[in-house]
């Protein structure tokens, strides 16, 4: 690797960095700010119409993870957000050919963990309060939001855009074969 294309990954890691950090601090921020807007203004078991037939607004403690599992069980949930953390950042600094929008849905994922585990370090439970009206759904929030977006984006995303160029970088490398004559390759006798 040539001095200049080491200074290239290096500066383009450092980009990946800044917007991973970047946008996983605004989804931590859009996270708290809306708890906090939902704490301040909303009591539990008063639900308030959001979007009529569609959402409501229902201030719900979850003291376990999502669909209520594991309730009581808040310091491992602590820990997991903390290696998903931790996986999101190395994932992030050691692919060099990791594009941008995946690193954009990862730092989603990571950022609604972070906003979870933020409530259960403070208040011992997750603040939700989306609740689907025209649907028997659990109560949510928007960490939870980035969370399930983020992971959807990212599988699909890994999907088109890592796996399968390496897949047809793969199908179209020679088999080990004699090599293929092409238009270019013969000798004139």
């Amino acid at each position: 690797m040539t001095v200049g294309a080491m200074h290239r990954a290096r500066s383009w890691r450092g980009a990946r960095l800044v917007v991973f950090w970047v946008v996983c601090v605004l989804a931590v921020l859009v996270d708290q700010v809306t708890k906090a807007a939902a704490r301040a203004s909303l009591v539990p078991g008063q639900p308030r119409e959001l979007i009529p037939g569609a959402l409501d607004l229902s201030l719900v403690k979850n003291a376990g993870a999502a669909f209520s599992i594991g309730e009581g069980a808040g310091p491992v949930f602590v820990v997991f957000a903390v290696v998903v953390l931790s996986f999101g950042i190395w994932l992030v600094w050691s692919r060099d050919a990791l594009p941008m929008p995946l690193v954009v849905s990862v730092a989603c994922v990571c950022g609604g963990g972070v906003g979870n585990m933020i409530d259960r370090m403070i208040f011992g439970c997750v603040t939700d309060f989306f609740a689907a009206a025209f649907v028997d759904f659990p109560v949510f929030n928007v960490a939870d939001v980035f969370i399930t977006v983020g992971i959807a984006v990212s599988v699909i995303l890994y999907l088109v855009m890592v796996d399968a160029p390496a897949r047809a970088a793969e199908g179209s490398a020679p088999s080990g074969g004699a090599p293929s004559k092409s238009a270019g390759d013969h000798r004139d006798a």
